[in-house]
């Protein structure tokens, strides 16, 4: 994907941190922006970038490390903890015990509130056995089923933010181009936005 000039990208994320407000971080999200172009983001004064694969949080670390805040957004496979330990400071989906084990940076536990299958996360029910055993989770993060009615999203975002408070988590990562003002309304700390932001109108 060719993303748009960085005034272009200025303007829109001064417009979406505006409207989100000084509570939510916005995380962009940039799993389809080649390492070309990430210099664009930096240009037009983004902060905190989200990485769904360890070896594309590699390769874009090495090249703009210094320029963003590293967070990764997308399944994390146990053995690829040792790529995201040192470049990351926060994670947004934590599923597995074997990956809890490995990591060192704080973490949001991904949760599975539509009971898909093809969906990563753990079970509602399982969160108190995480928070009780590794301190590094400091919230939760969801993935309601997709959908072209952000309202569609609401229920999803509210059950989390109860779960947040049930176990008494700071932290709600929720809400993406498409439904990120609802998830804000039900009480997101971080938003993950890309396309929204980047992409090239032209």
């Amino acid at each position: 994907m060719s993303v748009a000039p960085a005034h272009e990208i200025a303007d829109r994320y001064r417009a979406l941190r505006e409207e989100v407000g000084a509570d939510v971080a916005v995380v962009v999200a940039t799993k389809y922006v080649p390492a070309d172009e990430l210099g664009v983001l930096a240009e037009a004064g983004v902060e905190i970038v989200g990485e769904n694969r360890a070896q594309d949080l590699q390769a874009k670390h090495e090249r703009f490390g210094s320029a963003f805040r590293w967070h990764f957004i997308g399944h994390l496979q146990s053995n690829k903890v040792k790529v995201v330990n040192p470049l990351c400071e926060l994670v947004h989906s934590l599923d597995s015990d074997s990956a809890a084990r490995r990591l060192s940076v704080p973490a949001l536990l991904e949760v599975n509130l539509s009971g898909e299958e093809t969906k990563s996360g753990v079970a509602p029910e399982d969160i108190a056995d995480y928070v009780e055993r590794y301190p590094l989770v400091r919230g939760l993060m969801t993935m309601p089923p997709l959908t072209g009615d952000p309202e569609s999203s609401r229920p999803y975002f509210r059950r989390l933010r109860a779960l947040a408070d049930e176990h008494g988590l700071a932290e709600l990562s929720m809400g993406t181009s498409q439904d990120y003002r609802v998830a804000v309304d039900e009480g997101a700390t971080l938003v993950r936005v890309g396309v929204r932001l980047f992409r090239d109108a032209g």
